[in-house]
């Protein structure tokens, strides 16, 4: 599903990653380890189209994605949940979810897709759908992290992103997020979990 062969990337004129290959087969749970300042980040922002890509290659279901835009890899499915969350902190859970369907909203009636994703969603994180008048910036950092993946999954991605969404959060709260990637697998999804 996801080949990267021979990766180098960087920001700037500064290479990170060099030589970096990686294959994630689909519905698989890849985990990049390293320590910090590893290029794990870089690696994930890479795949996304965020960080400048120096030379090797980047295909998504045999698909040569690396000189695309940003916009165009999330339209093929290729969905980030970014390192420290980056919500929209005034904007309310119901907001910040709606902003996560964007890319399958382009002139079509997809109400009854919205609300299965949506209904998705809240079936994932209940605390979620308790708190969709809230805005964002008072969550707590479980919830928001929830919110994020939240977010994601309303793209519907064919592979998750997923970049230290552990961070920082109580072990109780870890366990809860590691349990809806379980089941995020389990139901086919493909995932690469930094």
């Amino acid at each position: 599903m996801l080949k990267i062969e021979g990766l180098r990337a960087g920001y700037g004129d500064s290479e990170v990653l060099r030589s970096v290959s990686i294959e994630v087969k689909k519905g698989t749970v890849v985990a990049a380890l390293g320590a910090n300042g590893a290029g794990k980040s870089t690696l994930v922002n890479s795949i996304s189209r965020l960080v400048k890509v120096h030379g090797g290659t980047i295909a998504f279901e045999g698909v040569d994605i690396t000189r695309l835009s940003a916009p165009e890899v999330v339209d093929l499915g290729v969905v980030q949940v970014p390192e420290g969350r980056q919500l929209f902190g005034p904007l309310t859970v119901a907001e910040n979810l709606s902003l996560g369907f964007q890319r399958l909203r382009r002139g079509r009636d997809t109400g009854p897709v919205f609300k299965r994703l949506l209904d998705h969603v809240y079936t994932l994180f209940p605390r979620l759908e308790e708190r969709a008048k809230q805005h964002a910036m008072t969550l707590s950092g479980g919830e928001q992290s929830m919110l994020a993946m939240g977010r994601a999954l309303m793209a519907d991605p064919k592979i998750l992103l997923l970049d230290e969404p552990s961070i920082g959060l109580a072990p109780l709260v870890v366990n809860q997020l590691f349990g809806v990637m379980r089941t995020l697998r389990e139901s086919g999804l493909t995932i690469l979990l930094v």
